[in-house]
């Protein structure tokens, strides 16, 4: 009953067919943040998409389910990612092309990494959009602060970044990216009262690594894997800060 609930509150927001994946009415995800694809595969596993055994080959050479989106092999996927900076334009094309088929209920979302908004592409796309007045895009910034190679403001400033996206003209709300009842309700604002010709940037300030405190705000941990006796620390590390049995998974793959 309890999993129940959280999938039935977890997954409320896109309307989306895990039977059809390719449903023409359906919203559409982009990951343009693509190497943050394994949150999303198991959102697919948890929606029936693919067989939740299949989550143990990530990363495999013949596996559907690699390291960055792919769209040609993995059901349910509408992108694929690899270079930053370009899903928000994909996003974008997406959100222009659903209103000239006159698809006005479906919405396109989009979810940018905060180290991608180095890349001026992204600004193109949120000036474009601004222009169109693609209502029909809701964006999320994954604002954790931390990139492949140290943390954002080190690389590249993006600070004021709320204000940087109002000078685009996009509606703008801050939430805490943990925080599911804070998100679901930004959504709900983005998609059933802000549309007015008007586009939403949702920044959601998290935590790299969040839960396990040793991995939290640590760059190393943006291409590193675990090894084995860490994964088992970090498993027991997020089932205390989340009370849930995350070490009980059934098996894990170690490569």
């Amino acid at each position: 009953m309890k999993l129940r609930l959280w999938l039935a509150t977890s997954f409320s927001e896109l309307q989306v067919n895990p039977q059809n994946p390719q449903w023409p009415d359906r919203d559409r995800f982009v990951i343009s943040k693509a190497h943050g694809c394994p949150g999303q595969y198991a959102a697919l596993a948890l929606l029936g998409v693919i067989p939740r055994e299949e989550i143990y080959t990530y990363g495999a050479i013949e596996s559907r389910l690699q390291s960055h989106t792919d769209m040609r092999k993995t059901p349910g996927v509408e992108m694929s990612g690899g270079a930053l900076g370009q899903g928000l334009s994909t996003a974008v094309g997406m959100a222009i092309a659903l209103r000239h088929f006159k698809k006005w209920a479906a919405r396109v979302y989009c979810l940018v990494g905060d180290g991608e908004t180095n890349c001026g592409q992204i600004w193109e796309a949120a000036m474009a959009a601004s222009h169109y007045g693609l209502d029909n895009l809701i964006a999320i910034t994954d604002y954790n602060k931390v990139q492949a190679k140290g943390f954002v403001h080190e690389m590249m400033h993006i600070e004021p970044l709320a204000d940087k996206w109002r000078a685009f003209g996009w509606e703008v709300e801050e939430v805490d990216g943990h925080d599911v009842c804070e998100l679901l309700v930004a959504l709900h604002r983005a998609r059933r009262i802000n549309v007015r010709g008007r586009l939403t940037m949702i920044i959601a300030h998290t935590v790299k690594g969040k839960g396990v405190p040793w991995m939290e705000f640590n760059s190393r941990w943006h291409t590193h894997a675990p090894l084995p006796e860490q994964a088992d620390q970090a498993l027991r590390e997020i089932s205390r800060c989340y009370g849930r049995a995350a070490s009980h998974s059934p098996q894990r793959m170690h490569t």
